[in-house]
């Protein structure tokens, strides 16, 4: 078992005890009265002395789903859809049983050695039956502010759809990496919640399904008329989401091109993320031996990554040097924005990826100093090579 202690100090605060008090006893009353395979079991609660305590089930080596919220760290999307099928599923157990968890993030879903996962922290949780206490029970805003519903932030009547939009909040940030509703201040936050749509997610990760896509959307709509109604129904289209993931894709061209650019040594070290990110931003090329990719003397801010094939450097319709796959070329016109010093042509069947100087500059920020370190330290291996070649032939 996992023992929850509550510190004196905490308690005997003159200012914030009886509501820290409150909400540790709401949490064992509230999960207390829940049974169910993915919410954390309550085994006892009491008082001793001065000290509160709660006896509850241990999650051996649990993590929480925040440690796979960022672009660096996503599940595949199969066991995403997965992970939210069983908390829809606890949850409607829970709303069933009149209880609202009110703050529904990552960090309160924890995740078991067997990627099972178990819903925890009740401790601002609302029962809503006729025998509930009401003095057990914290009352006014309530909640993590990104992962709040509407209703929370107008302190309006919260039902159980409050926690299936926090529910469809955590499933974009698992699924992208990145939050729906990013700001850098409170009321901006408050803002985007109440008036704004989150950017599609495929802005973020093109290999989302639709259907997964349109789930998410309708558990995070503001108003609760056009939200799910209830977890089971949630689940339901969950579960319909899992099997269209599971047939075989006709069209994978796409992912076929992310497959082939990620194992690129170019790439090693971005997060899958931001290279769609990059990819989004750039144009897939296709050549056939000989084909004109750069002609000397024309101005050009383009940059080149070979993905598959060859290309060969050429000077006065000459060869002076082959680039293979995973090479990359163009980096002094895409820095300087100067004319070509030398032709490529393609040496067979090639594809490129093409960035624009201009485009790249649209993605995010993280996104962007990770491909200018890259694509400086290429630029100086190219110049050492360079001086090299100098230095034999004098």
């Amino acid at each position: 078992v996992a023992i929850k202690v509550a510190l004196s100090d905490e308690l005997n605060d003159p200012e914030t005890g009886a509501r820290f008090r409150k909400m540790f006893f709401n949490e064992a009353h509230t999960a207390g009265s829940l049974t169910h395979p993915n919410i954390i079991h309550i085994y006892d609660a009491g008082v001793d002395s001065d000290t509160c305590y709660i006896v509850m089930e241990f999650i051996e080596g649990g993590n929480t789903l925040q440690s796979y919220s960022t672009a660096e760290t996503l599940l595949p999307i199969e066991k995403v859809v997965e992970i939210m099928f069983k908390c829809a599923t606890a949850l409607d157990y829970a709303h069933r049983q009149g209880v609202v968890h009110r703050d529904i993030k990552p960090s309160n879903i924890l995740v078991t050695k067997t990627q099972d996962i178990k819903i925890g922290d009740f401790s601002i949780a609302q029962i809503r039956k006729a025998d509930a206490a009401d003095e057990t029970q914290p009352v006014g805003m309530m909640g993590s502010p990104r992962y709040m519903s509407p209703e929370q932030l107008t302190e309006d009547f919260v039902t159980n759809q409050t926690d299936l939009f926090s529910l469809g909040v955590v499933m974009y940030e698992l699924l992208t990496g990145k939050s729906p509703f990013e700001a850098k201040n409170f009321s901006r936050l408050v803002t985007k919640i109440l008036n704004e749509d989150p950017p599609p997610m495929r802005d973020y990760r093109a290999d989302i399904p639709d259907v997964l896509s349109d789930i998410v959307t309708r558990a995070m709509q503001k108003k609760t008329s056009e939200r799910y109604q209830t977890g089971l129904e949630l689940a339901s289209d969950l579960s319909k989401a899992f099997e269209y993931l599971e047939r075989p894709k006709e069209d994978i061209s796409t992912q076929e091109k992310f497959n082939s650019v990620k194992q690129l040594e170019f790439f090693q070290g971005f997060p899958d993320t931001e290279i769609w990110e990059i990819m989004r931003a750039s144009s897939w090329q296709d050549y056939e031996d000989g084909e004109d990719i750069i002609v000397e003397g024309e101005l050009d801010d383009c940059f080149y990554i070979i993905v598959t094939g060859k290309v060969g450097v050429m000077k006065n319709n000459a060869i002076i040097r082959t680039l293979n796959q995973g090479d990359c070329f163009g980096e002094m016109g895409y820095l300087a924005k100067t004319e070509r010093t030398a032709s490529i042509k393609s040496k067979g069947h090639t594809a490129l990826l093409k960035i624009n100087a201009t485009v790249i500059s649209q993605v995010s920020l993280n996104c962007q100093v990770r491909f200018l370190k890259v694509f400086l330290r290429t630029l100086i291996q190219r110049l050492s090579m360079t001086t090299q070649m100098i230095s034999k032939d004098t």
